[in-house]
């Protein structure tokens, strides 16, 4: 998934999947908490995986990943395509109301929508990307 989409949550605490990210997310997806005070969409493919890996670790490693688990919530999209984003995970991400949703490859991600302006402002820039293209040998 690519892209940059910006939106708000509805008073009801629903947000509308961004129309060019339908196909790759589908209607039912799991919503969890991102790295980066931010939440991640998993399409049920990309969350099949993450269980798989998870289920091969030892019962300790596997244990790490318990408050991971329990925070994830279960989405299925209604007729406008918006789904609730639970408080609990609002607070974590520090998401009240505008968000800025981006495409992160097999998955997309929820920011406070200041949280990203800031994050662009510290990385997108020709050095930076020429870095990361260079640890990818490109």
């Amino acid at each position: 998934m690519t892209g940059t989409y910006e939106h708000s949550l509805d008073t009801a605490g629903r947000l509308i999947v961004p129309s060019k990210l339908r196909d790759k997310l589908g209607k039912v997806f799991y919503l969890s908490v991102g790295v980066k005070k931010n939440l991640t969409l998993y399409p049920m493919e990309a969350w099949d995986r993450l269980r798989a890996r998870v289920s091969e670790l030892s019962t300790t490693d596997a244990a790490k990943m318990d408050v991971f688990f329990a925070s994830a919530q279960l989405c299925e999209v209604d007729k406008q395509w918006r789904f609730q984003v639970p408080s609990y995970l609002k607070d974590y991400a520090g998401i009240d109301r505008d968000v800025v949703i981006t495409g992160n490859n097999d998955r997309a991600q929820i920011w406070n929508a200041e949280s990203w302006r800031e994050k662009t402002r510290e990385q997108l820039n020709p050095e930076n990307i020429a870095s990361l293209l260079e640890t990818l040998g490109i």
